[in-house]
């Protein structure tokens, strides 16, 4: 964990008292609770669909709480979040130093909490036929800033695709989809051609995709499966073989590189709240119908018997 942020069981250790929430998979027990408040959320377009029926049943069980989700990116969140414009910040990628920085200047503390985990995929109109796996280095040659103004065509991507014109759509530069993308694929976080659709707006690259016969993008894979009818995914060769983007694949840790965590942050003066502190406590308690229900790759068992032996330290301890 890096030292800058307090961790995800320290969090839950701060919430496990509160008095509103009742056993595992549930928060309340008899009828509506009598909290109220407002929790502000923003961040990350990769996890709005998430965090949005997260809130959206929490509300239900606790009807006197407002929680408002926005979006601006991974980037654009943690900018409000330090500015403390927001209780929560939704992120695609682990916050960075300069960004921890910064709220540490503000004396922001961001409490780290993974919520998920994710297939970032590559995307085509279904109207390609052509592609149905691409190795990492055909998508650098795709997506690298060599490409810009060179690489316009699918046949040269691979000498067997056809001579269709190449349209490319995916994250803008504050999503945190855009840092994990351009680092793993191009091998620098930021580094990309620029003559390609940018949008912190996960549904303009849908449409995008969907418009145009030779298009290619990328995003998560919650978007894939809600979309299915109107783009397909490609399966991804990272070095060892063909693998479609799945819950399956990437908790088996075969679909590489790209398959990665999700996180909220919620900062930590928020969870002295009792809504805030029953809201991160919510999450935890319901996060595999949370996570099913919003189409999102759930922990792996691995990840929760790290999580759930961490807490039983803190509150050994």
């Amino acid at each position: 964990m890096r030292r800058f942020v307090k961790s995800g069981m320290v969090m839950a250790a701060l919430v496990v008292t509160v008095t509103a929430c009742g056993g595992e998979g549930s928060v309340t027990t008899e009828g509506p609770s009598d909290l109220s408040g407002t929790i502000v959320v923003d961040g990350s377009s990769t996890v709005t669909p998430l965090m949005t029926i997260a809130a959206e049943d929490f509300q239900i069980a606790n009807p006197g709480v407002r929680v408002t989700v926005s979006t601006s990116g991974t980037g654009g969140g943690f900018e409000k979040f330090c500015n403390g414009e927001t209780d929560i910040s939704m992120a695609s990628r682990p916050i960075k130093e300069e960004e921890a920085a910064n709220c540490d200047a503000a004396g922001i503390v961001p409490v780290e909490f993974i919520v998920a985990n994710d297939a970032l995929s590559v995307i085509v109109n279904v109207e390609n036929d052509w592609a149905t796996c691409l190795t990492v280095e055909q998508l650098a040659t795709m997506w690298s800033p060599e490409s810009e103004g060179v690489v316009s065509n699918w046949n040269q991507i691979d000498p067997s695709f056809p001579d269709q014109a190449l349209a490319l759509f995916g994250a803008g530069s504050d999503s945190g989809t855009f840092d994990y993308f351009t680092e793993e694929i191009n091998g620098d976080t930021g580094v990309i051609r620029t003559d390609y659709n940018p949008s912190e707006d996960d549904n303009v690259t849908i449409v995008g995709v969907e418009g145009d016969a030779g298009a290619a993008g990328f995003l998560g894979l919650s978007y894939v499966l809600e979309n299915q009818d109107r783009l397909k995914a490609l399966e991804i060769d990272g070095g060892n073989g063909c693998v479609a983007p799945s819950a399956e694949s990437v908790i088996a840790g075969d679909y590489t590189p790209l398959g990665r965590p999700l996180f909220v942050y919620f900062k930590e003066e928020a969870l002295a709240r009792e809504e805030v502190a029953a809201f991160a406590q919510y999450y935890a308690d319901n996060q595999a119908t949370i996570t099913e229900e919003a189409l999102f790759i759930p922990l792996s068992d691995e990840q929760l018997t790290a999580q759930q032996a961490e807490l039983d330290a803190i509150l050994a301890g």
